[in-house]
């Protein structure tokens, strides 16, 4: 796919990503969620975690041999120590019309909602449905998240949303027809209603949105920076800014990130340094897995790699766009640690954690 050369001129530099060298980093512990036997599903993607009354929980789409089959449906699985994980266990069968795939978490007073997008092609794109848990075992009915007029969502969510030193929670959504993403926002502490579409200028191309499966970290002034995959094949980041709490949203933009036009994870730490999350390859190539800092949220450092093709373990089963390497990673900030799932070759859920005074 040509990259749109105007796009190129009109954008703002105002995200500048230092990279001279790839770093490597001693202090980091991989392990398995999910591994396969024979007769489990060969499939899975699209792993997110959660803390909730003393435990870790993920959950990931899954499916027999192939992705967004009709076949998927999300299972999850939980952690006392984030080490040692539990058989996983069904969150959202498919039907014999739809199949379902993850939303995230979030977690309020006592209570642990999960979102569940239900799909009836991919390409036609679905909506959003939570469930809720008080004790992380047993299960509300399958609810729609509601707009803000009451609607139901006519979109999928991306499975990380942010809550504000407000209080407001922001994320975005992939809306019909097809996979339009725009950013959202709701004042809802649950995240189950009252989500507006935050107002950004984004390249529409058919069915699908230039810039896809978004994440977002916050600059020290309060600035939401939300970071898309660019499906121009730039093998670079597009991002917009937002200056008040994900209401209205900058012109998309290409920043110099250098991205294997695959799904990111951005975030902040406790003391407000910025991380990003990606597949660091100008190619697509999702054989390396690195994270990268940055204090203003404007200048990142160097990539410090988690996972390189060297340890990357043998595809054992076949399956349609089972991508070799490490797919869609997603990051928990826990008790001074951060811990990232993903998957290896779509077909095994691993979690590398990092110590973060090791990185200081």
């Amino acid at each position: 796919m040509p990259v749109n050369h105007a796009f190129l001129k009109k954008m703002t530099m105002m995200i500048i990503i230092i990279i001279t060298s790839v770093s490597a980093m001693a202090q980091v512990r991989t392990v398995d969620v999910y591994v396969p036997d024979m007769d489990d599903d060969h499939y899975v993607n699209n792993a997110v975690l959660t803390h909730f009354r003393g435990r870790f929980y993920c959950m990931w789409q899954s499916s027999a041999k192939d992705e967004d089959s009709p076949d998927t449906h999300v299972m999850y699985s939980t952690s006392r120590n984030g080490r040692k994980w539990s058989r996983p266990v069904m969150l959202a069968e498919n039907t014999d019309t739809t199949f379902a795939s993850p939303g995230g978490w979030i977690v309020h007073g006592d209570t642990l909602s999960a979102f569940i997008n239900i799909l009836g092609d991919i390409k036609t794109g679905g909506t959003a449905h939570y469930k809720t848990s008080c004790d992380g075992r047993t299960w509300s009915d399958m609810r729609p998240v509601r707009m803000a007029d009451g609607a139901s969502m006519d979109g999928i969510l991306e499975q990380d949303p942010h809550i504000l030193e407000c209080g407001r929670i922001v994320g975005a959504a992939h809306f019909k027809p097809g996979l339009k993403a725009r950013p959202i926002f709701t004042d809802d502490p649950t995240g189950q209603s009252g989500w507006h579409v935050g107002d950004i200028e984004m390249e529409d191309r058919g069915n699908q949105s230039r810039g896809i499966e978004p994440s977002l970290y916050i600059k020290p002034d309060g600035t939401i920076v939300m970071l898309f995959r660019d499906q121009a094949s730039s093998f670079r980041k597009i991002a917009s800014e937002s200056h008040d709490n994900g209401a209205t949203w900058s012109k998309p933009y290409l920043t110099e990130l250098i991205d294997s036009r695959s799904k990111q994870c951005a975030g902040n730490l406790p003391d407000g340094t910025a991380f990003i999350v990606s597949n660091p390859i100008e190619a697509k190539d999702r054989t390396s897995l690195g994270i990268t800092f940055s204090k203003d949220g404007m200048e990142f450092g160097n990539y410090i790699m988690l996972r390189t093709p060297e340890d990357l373990r043998p595809k054992e089963y076949e399956g349609k766009y089972k991508t070799q390497g490490y797919s869609y990673p997603k990051a928990l900030i826990y008790k001074n640690m951060i811990y990232i799932s993903y998957s290896e070759n779509k077909e095994k859920v691993v979690i590398t954690t990092i110590d973060i005074d090791k990185i200081r």
